[in-house]
């Protein structure tokens, strides 16, 4: 590249692989510093889903603390916990700090303001940011706020704060100089709200979460997960990562595997933390359902070997209208990579694994019908079964992060032209 840009990208949870996994763009700075872009991460101090907070009181409002390569700056933000007001008061803090990034880092004169949800506030704020100082701005959606508090909260689309949301959201939407939506369905969302007069479809783009192909290969041997259960070949195992939580239609997993409970050789193995495991530890343990075992939290670095090691995947979340829109879960496509086929109690808009024929969409929160979709899987012939995983394995593929910066450099580069030509 003759001319070296360079990206601000703006995102209230950009963690690095260390931190969690939310490190998309973590990802996405690394592969654009290959292609000769210079990439500063500004995100919050605050580190999401735990106690660490990268700047101590007395430290100032800026810290760097560069991971790998990457610039990374924290930006002072107070701590929370729990989705109250604490959280609320994280969120409008490092939204409002924004603005001081450039008294201090003006010197680097970016190229373009690349803001990621899921809050509008930060994408709002860093929009605003990016006007004053007539700098491209690119947005992008990684969560349909306010569409999914509507949907998983059972709030009223006519409560006068989602009103106000929704009307922010189009703002944002429309002042964008180009617009990115983790979901494939980002344009339907945009005919669905009648928005298409404010927001172009020529500035709307489609960039998925996804993964390192090349690291998860190294993982599963640097970074082998020791489980004896994981290496009972003859066991049909069924793997869960994630949160263990309400949203995450836990309940629904946990009565279809004392559907199967019968059956000594389909183990259930869930991997992952949240507010609901104990209550479900409990539900099992009362009920006698031996076949499922909560394994609690892993590093991500150690997901690719367990995966190696799964029989089936599973996704299951509540069923909302925002699915209509198309997934995007990081999980789904680590499951694709591990080349194992993949079982959803949710049907998706623009379905990743109905385009691949790499599993099976239910529709349902029907405990008993995600029973029988398992023992399906289970009992599926083998070379059929090779197939769907083979199908998994290859469309991963299209979901590299080398791939995927390709379509992010076009919408920069939209944004870039667009700004020009104003």
């Amino acid at each position: 590249m003759e001319n070296k840009k360079t990206v601000w990208i703006i995102n209230h949870y950009a963690l690095t692989p260390e931190q969690g996994g939310l490190c998309r763009h973590y990802y996405f700075a690394k592969e654009l510093e290959k292609r000769g872009y210079n990439v500063r991460i500004f995100t919050s101090s605050a580190i999401h889903n735990t106690e660490i907070n990268m700047i101590s009181d007395g430290e100032g409002l800026f810290k760097e603390v560069p991971y790998d390569g990457i610039k990374y700056t924290y930006i002072k933000s107070p701590q929370y916990k729990g989705n109250g007001i604490s959280r609320i008061k994280n969120m409008l803090g490092f939204a409002f700090d924004i603005r001081k990034i450039w008294k201090e880092y003006s010197y680097e004169k970016p190229d373009v303001i690349y803001t990621s949800s899921p809050d509008i506030f930060t994408a709002w704020r860093a929009e605003a940011f990016a006007k004053k100082h007539k700098i491209p701005c690119v947005v992008e959606i990684r969560d349909l706020w306010p569409l999914s508090i509507v949907e998983y909260k059972n709030i009223s689309p006519k409560n006068p704060v989602i009103i106000a949301l929704f009307m922010l959201e189009k703002r944002i939407y429309k002042k964008a100089d180009s617009l990115i939506f983790t979901m494939p369905g980002g344009k339907d969302y945009i005919t669905d709200k009648k928005w298409q007069k404010s927001v172009s479809a020529d500035k709307i783009f489609n960039v998925n979460n996804g993964i390192d192909i090349a690291l998860q290969e190294t993982q599963k041997t640097d970074y082998f997960y020791e489980d004896a259960d994981l290496s009972d070949n003859g066991k049909f195992k069924v793997v869960y990562a994630g949160s263990i939580r309400t949203a995450n239609s836990i309940g629904t997993l946990v009565e279809a595997a004392e559907y199967l409970k019968d059956y000594k050789d389909i183990v259930f193995y869930l991997y992952g933390k949240g507010s609901d495991k104990e209550y479900y530890e409990g539900y099992c343990a009362k009920r006698n359902i031996a076949s499922v075992k909560f394994k609690g939290y892993v590093d991500k670095k150690y997901l690719a070997s367990i995966l190696e090691r799964a029989s089936l995947c599973i996704l299951t979340y509540k069923n909302v209208k925002t699915w209509k829109y198309g997934g995007s879960q990081n999980k789904m496509f680590d499951y694709m990579n591990a080349g194992k086929p993949i079982l959803t109690n949710i049907k998706m808009g623009h379905s990743v694994i109905e385009k691949y024929d790499c599993g099976v969409e239910l529709d349902t929160d029907d405990s008993e019908k995600l029973a029988k979709a398992i023992y399906d899987i289970y009992s599926m012939p083998a070379d059929k079964y090779l197939a769907v995983c083979k199908n998994a394995k290859e469309g991963a593929k299209d979901f590299d992060y080398k791939v995927l910066t390709d379509k992010l450099e076009e919408a920069i580069n939209y944004a870039i032209n667009a700004k020009e030509k104003n």
